[in-house]
């Protein structure tokens, strides 16, 4: 799992590419936290999934995280770009009523 960050206009975009899965998801949270921490100035953070290939219940865990950090910073969270087999399990979890999806 690589995460990159990119501060622009005031969003915060993470974009995470390989596995999100419970052997990258530890390395995941401390990148995409560490980001959050020095760009606590974003007015949103978008969480783009391009580039994740899968994405098991670990990594819904790892979103409600992101979710939850950005809450208390009162930063709202976005989801961007999930591939079709993600989109389905983030739509079957519910996590859209929490994070919403970019179109």
């Amino acid at each position: 799992m690589e995460v990159h960050g990119l501060l622009r206009n005031g969003t915060l975009r993470l974009y995470l590419s390989g596995e999100l899965d419970e052997c990258s998801a530890a390395k995941a949270r401390r990148e995409c936290d560490n980001l959050i921490d020095v760009n606590v100035q974003a007015d949103r953070i978008v969480i783009n999934l391009e580039g994740v290939r899968f994405m098991d219940s670990t990594g819904i865990g790892f979103l409600i995280g992101r979710y939850k950090k950005a809450r208390r910073l009162n930063i709202p969270v976005l989801i961007e770009k999930p591939d079709f087999a993600a989109d389905k399990i983030l739509n079957i979890s519910g996590i859209y009523s929490l994070i919403p999806k970019t179109e």
